[in-house]
């Protein structure tokens, strides 16, 4: 079941690429109407195409990957997004992508596996300390909301919106779980801390109101929002099975909440998956609406639904309506924005503390897990390949350079071991 999901997930987000009815990489679509209208032909969509996802797929989807066993979104859709760009126009298009797709899914999926497989089996094992290149994310996460209050309101209300935060998840840590008429409630204290900032946020942003004169963008371009919906039932399937497949704990839609699937705190991820969507709702909204393209994923409210059931079958009829709602929603959720111009602001701030903070964590996660396989040596060769990447001009995006590099540290320490440079401590 789980290779047959990952195959039609694969093989149909190649082929909607293909007829440019969604893709995944936010920096492809606005450039998706240039080919569509005729201002750019297919060898240049391609070269673009390649060009913006496969660095991506290559530095940060796969190793994520490998560092929780769950696939990241990110390594099966920015290579759809290749394949569906790269193959011919037509029904032929439709089917090479198609197959194509199917296949990447099935070897990613496939693939991942074996590499564990032989991560297990090598003289040293650094299968187990990789499992610590996520711990820092499970604590940090909920600390977002209150930099995304200090990028837009100032440091000193991200610091109170922070102090909010730690309360919170202090009493939750020292009280749950709570008995109510006899029965036991347990709450995540991390999760909690998320909301609890969460809703601090949207205060901040809901007492910003509209500037005069400004132009809803749906008056602009009505035409490409009838096409979105012409294809609303193909892209709700797309959603099904993402969701059925997240619900199933072989897919996850970002690394947060992929982190917390792999330790287990399936409503902690659920709320950060959650948290997430809302930071996506207006570039989502924005650029579909503006380019007639849409994300195969929507604005990311079905990996939160799949995960608040964990029941694929739920999940994947969740998944189908949650799409077909979002795309007749996406002239209201425009016109909202457009009076709360602070609940955009806040997104783009979202995405932002959500980045910088999964660069930090992640680089302490890959430095503990490279310490653990290789003492010592293994934090020097993580802030080394950190700061040599800085220099570089960042070859390999920030937020994988932890996960990357305690990979690099498990296969040295092996060789090492292999020829006798190093002796693995007896426990």
């Amino acid at each position: 079941m789980k290779i047959v999901l990952i195959a039609l997930i694969g093989a149909l987000a190649a082929m909607l690429a293909n007829g440019g009815i969604a893709v995944f990489n936010d920096g492809l679509r606005p450039i998706m109407p240039e080919y569509l209208e005729g201002r750019m032909n297919k060898a240049e969509l391609a070269t673009t195409s390649f060009a913006l996802c496969f660095g991506l797929v290559i530095g940060f989807g796969i190793p994520v990957s490998i560092s929780a066993t769950i696939l990241l979104i990110h390594s099966i859709l920015l290579g759809t997004d290749i394949i569906g760009t790269w193959s011919p126009k037509g029904k032929v298009g439709y089917i090479v992508s198609g197959v194509i797709g199917a296949i990447w899914g099935i070897g990613l999926l496939i693939g991942l596996q074996w590499i564990i497989n032989i991560f297990k089996k090598l003289p040293v094992n650094f299968f187990d300390p990789m499992g610590q290149v996520g711990t820092p994310v499970l604590y940090a996460f909920a600390a977002f909301p209150a930099l995304a209050i200090a990028y837009q309101y100032g440091v000193k209300n991200g610091l109170i919106t922070l102090g909010i935060s730690a309360l919170v998840r202090a009493l939750v840590a020292r009280f749950s779980p709570i008995i109510v008429g006899g029965n036991k409630i347990t709450l995540n204290p991390e999760g909690m801390a998320l909301l609890a900032g969460m809703i601090v946020l949207l205060i901040y942003a809901m007492t910003e109101k509209k500037e005069s004169g400004s132009t809803n963008i749906v008056t602009l371009f009505s035409e490409r929002v009838k096409r979105i919906k012409k294809n609303v039932w193909i892209l709700a399937i797309m959603g099904a099975l993402v969701s059925a497949a997240t619900a199933s704990h072989i897919l996850a839609g970002d690394p947060i909440s992929l982190t917390l699937v792999s330790k287990g705190n399936y409503s902690a991820a659920a709320l950060a998956a959650l948290a997430r969507a809302i930071g996506f709702v207006p570039l989502v909204a924005t650029t579909a609406i503006a380019t007639g393209v849409y994300g195969p994923v929507g604005m990311t409210f079905i990996f939160a639904a799949a995960l608040f059931t964990n029941n694929p079958i739920v999940a994947a009829i969740l998944g189908l309506v949650i799409i077909v709602a979002e795309v007749y929603l996406l002239s209201g959720i425009a016109s909202f924005m457009d009076k709360f111009p602070g609940i955009k602001k806040s997104a783009d701030n979202i995405r932002t503390a959500m980045g910088q903070l999964l660069e930090v964590a992640l680089l302490i996660g890959g430095a503990n897990a490279a310490n653990m396989a290789l003492p010592g040596l293994g934090i020097f060769i993580v802030i080394g390949l950190y700061l040599i990447n800085e220099i570089a001009g960042r070859p390999v995006v920030r937020m994988a350079v932890g996960p990357v590099a305690a990979i690099i540290v498990g296969i040295l320490v092996n060789l090492l071991a292999i020829f006798g440079l190093y002796v693995p401590p007896v426990k």
